[in-house]
């Protein structure tokens, strides 16, 4: 299993970003897929998290309203759109095979002026 995670990097508060993963190993069609985060000193949280058709998805309560989470079953990869970013955005984040202990390496946003 591999989880590829891509397109972090320094925005300013209120600009926007696109973290990709790209997956492979796994049947990713028929896999929910989430996002987490971890900034310094905290524990790693939920983002955001879709279904295998992308029939439900779930948001916490601190990006609902400014983050997307979508994905493309042909091209086996979930993304996070990020718009409206803040400075407590700033942290690593990853994506996940929901219900299974798989995760990528993880990709740095930082919000900062």
């Amino acid at each position: 299993v591999q989880l590829v995670e891509s397109g972090g990097g320094l925005v300013q508060p209120g600009g926007s970003l696109r973290l990709s993963c790209a997956a492979s190993g796994f049947t990713f069609r028929t896999s929910a897929m989430s996002w987490y985060r971890q900034a310094p000193g905290k524990e790693r949280e939920l983002v955001a998290t879709i279904g295998s058709i992308s029939s439900g998805t779930y948001y916490a309560d601190s990006v609902k309203g400014r983050f997307t989470i979508s994905r493309d079953n042909d091209k086996n990869t979930v993304y996070l759109q990020m718009n409206s970013l803040k400075p407590e955005d700033t942290a690593v984040y990853y994506c996940k095979v929901r219900f299974k202990d798989y995760w990528g390496q993880g990709t740095q946003v930082t919000v900062s002026s």
